[in-house]
């Protein structure tokens, strides 16, 4: 299990970035999730790094 807390805006980034971070279930600065470690999701988390503060459940 992963936990993936939201840490910087989506303001400028491109669609499919503001998707990625949907679809990992983030609306908000500072939210977190707690997500299952599959290949799917680190590769979304992959994707965002740049926005998402992960540590390890």
């Amino acid at each position: 299990m992963v936990k993936v807390t939201l840490i910087r805006s989506t303001n400028g980034q491109i669609k499919s970035v503001k998707d990625t971070i949907a679809a990992l279930g983030l609306k908000k600065i500072r939210q977190s999730k707690t997500l299952e470690e599959t290949p799917a999701n680190l590769g979304q988390i992959k994707k965002v790094a740049h926005l998402v503060l992960v540590e390890k459940v």
